[in-house]
Formats: structure tokens, sequence, C-alpha cells
């Protein structure tokens, strides 16, 4: 017996209803030439570009009061920063001036990327955009948050007092900011964990009680991912990273079922 497109249509997965979505889901509007797609693509990465290079261009302009900022961890543990090669200083605020200027261009960058995309998404996934988006700017920056006013001090403090009584902390300045920047950038990606697991929970691919039911692995893996992220070999290090991720987990497993029950209780009204 022929299958009728409504049969099929229930049949289809969550994957394949986001790559082959039902034409009354598409807007009105998705359709574009080529060309214009491509002239679109074109001004808004070089608007993104322009906003990139000018946040990067006033962060150096403020390096110097950048490089302080940064320093402040360890401020009051006796550490003193040596330049142990000639414009080791410089190079070191050029790169402290590109990340903070690419964290500041973010939201334009992130604006740019949605307004070109967004009239090619369905209108289930425009409403799910602005959350994930949203939620996921949230995160990043509460990741750089943590890692400086908790990670970063506790790991310096830690090697200052471990070297307490046997050698002077003389740091280079190069390799303490290449340490503290790479664990901060490090820190505020590792949490994107929960917008991942709402994108797949949204997607089907898998359920809250499926990612409730792997706590154990999810325990070593936080461990074997603070391991890698962390530019440090100290355990106290790692496991202060550790232990976010896995409340991370859990709080995005938690999310995931209260989203399944919201759908599940708006399929028995309709």
């Amino acid at each position: 017996m022929p299958t009728s497109s409504l049969d099929t249509d229930e049949e289809k997965t969550a994957v394949q209803k986001f790559f082959f979505p039902d034409k009354k889901d598409l807007p009105d509007d998705f359709e574009m030439p080529i060309w214009d797609h491509l002239e679109e693509l074109r001004e808004r990465v070089l608007v993104a570009a322009l906003a990139s290079a000018t946040a990067i261009g006033t962060c150096f302009c403020f390096s110097k009061d950048l490089v302080v900022f940064l320093e402040a961890p360890v401020a009051n543990a006796g550490v003193r920063f040596l330049q142990l090669s000639p414009g080791e200083f410089f190079f070191t605020t050029l790169k402290t001036a590109g990340y903070a200027g690419i964290l500041l261009s973010v939201p334009t960058v992130l604006y740019e990327i949605i307004a070109y995309v967004l009239p090619g998404l369905t209108k289930s996934e425009r409403n799910f955009l602005a959350p994930i988006v949203f939620g996921s700017s949230i995160l990043f920056y509460a990741g750089l948050l943590f890692s400086y006013e908790v990670l970063t001090p506790a790991a310096l403090n830690f090697f200052v007092e471990y070297a307490e009584g046997a050698v002077e902390s003389l740091w280079s300045i190069d390799q303490y900011f290449e340490f503290v920047l790479v664990l901060m950038l490090s820190t505020g990606l590792s949490f994107q964990v929960p917008v991942i697991q709402i994108m797949l929970g949204q997607l089907g691919i898998v359920s809250s009680t499926q990612m409730l039911s792997q706590w154990r692995y999810v325990i070593v893996g936080a461990t074997i991912v603070a391991a890698v992220l962390t530019p440090s070999t100290d355990p106290f290090t790692q496991t202060l990273l550790a232990l976010p991720l896995i409340g991370l987990y859990f709080g995005g497993a938690t999310v995931v079922r209260l989203i399944e029950n919201a759908r599940e209780k708006a399929l028995v009204a309709n």
C-alpha cells in the first residue's frame, strides 16, 4: 500500500525535519537569488571585520590598563613580571588587545551572522534561535567571569604558595598572559555545554533521560576535558573547572527535561 504524504511527514525524524522542513514551516520571504546572497554575505563580513578591527584598535590604546587588570589575580602575591626578550611586552599587549577586541566585537559579529541566516530559517527555528544565542552569550561571559574571579586566582596562588620558601616568583610576562588568556577562553567555551545539550534535545537526538543516565561517564569526561582545557597540570585547577562543568551538564539536562514536559503538555492540549 503506498504511503501517504502525511504518514511520511510523521515518520520524519527531528534531524530530517531540520534539514528538510515542511513548506508550511518556511517563511514567505525566504527566496533570494544566489548573487544577492553573496552580496549580502560580503557586506555582513565587511561590517563584522570592521567592528573587530575597531574594537582591537581601541583595546590597544588601553592595552597597558588591560595588562594591569589581568595582573590583578596575583597583584598581592609578591609576583614580579619580567620582559625576557626585546619586544616581549609589546607583543604581549598586541595579543591582549586582540583577545579583548574580539570579545568586545562578539555581539556585533553574532548580530551579522543571525541577520544573514534568519531569512532562511523556519518559524520554529526563529523562535528557538533567540534563546539559544542569548543563553550562549550569557554562559560564555559567565565563564570568563568565573575564570577571572575564581579559577585563575586559585591556580596562580597555588603555584606561588607551592614555590614559597624555595624560589622567588619571577614570571615571564608573555607566558603569564598566555596562561591567563587560554584559561579564560577555554573556561568560557566549556560553559557552552548546556547550549549544546538543549540543541541536541530540540533536534530529538538525545533525551533528558539519556543524558541523566550517563552521569558516571559525564564525571569522567568532565575531568578529562578540564585536564585538556586548563594550561596548568595541577589537579587543583582541573578540579575547579570540572565541578562547574558537571553542574552545568546536569543543569542543561534539567532544562531539556522541562522543555520535553512543556512539549508533551502542548501536545495533550492540542
